[in-house]
């Protein structure tokens, strides 16, 4: 009987899928999810060596007009919504090839924190293929649902002003 790698034990890395994104030979955005925080990372693999150009977490979006008080929503919907906006705005900036999306041992559900993510990078401007049916409707991402209410169009205009 055969033992399973130990990263595939710990429900970390999905070999068969991560060879398919290696031998696309495209670079990936790499979108994770903690307890507090949105992760994303712009990553390039060569001779399946990652090397990772740049990283970012929610935890930026306090730079930009997040309020202190709704500290713990970095990992909503809508954090997830504005740090795919700052990513986008990254790769266009640095002048970056287009990514390809890797979201991991995450599933994958319709108009969840991982397409509020990817929409993010597509209203920035990255050229990804998507279906606009996945992603989440617009007073999710907005934070209309939220207790403590987030100036959304003042945060999206400031990153938006990032050249």
């Amino acid at each position: 009987m055969r033992v399973p790698k130990r990263r595939r034990r710990e429900n970390k890395t999905d070999y068969a899928k991560r060879l398919k994104l290696l031998k696309g030979n495209s670079p990936r955005i790499v979108f994770r999810r903690t307890n507090k925080y949105i992760i994303a990372q712009y990553v390039t693999s060569r001779e399946a060596q990652d090397k990772i150009v740049f990283g970012l977490t929610s935890k930026e979006l306090l730079i930009h007009g997040w309020p202190e008080n709704a500290h713990g929503s970095l990992k909503s919907i809508t954090a997830s919504y504005l740090t795919g906006l700052l990513a986008g705005k990254k790769i266009l900036r640095e002048k970056l090839k287009a990514p390809i999306m890797d979201f991991g041992m995450h599933r994958t559900i319709h108009k969840t924190r991982e397409f509020a993510f990817l929409k993010g990078l597509v209203d920035a401007g990255v050229e990804l293929k998507t279906i606009e049916k996945t992603f989440p409707e617009e007073s999710r991402i907005k934070g209309e649902h939220m207790k403590n209410k987030i100036p959304f169009a003042k945060i999206k205009e400031n990153i938006k002003k990032i050249k």
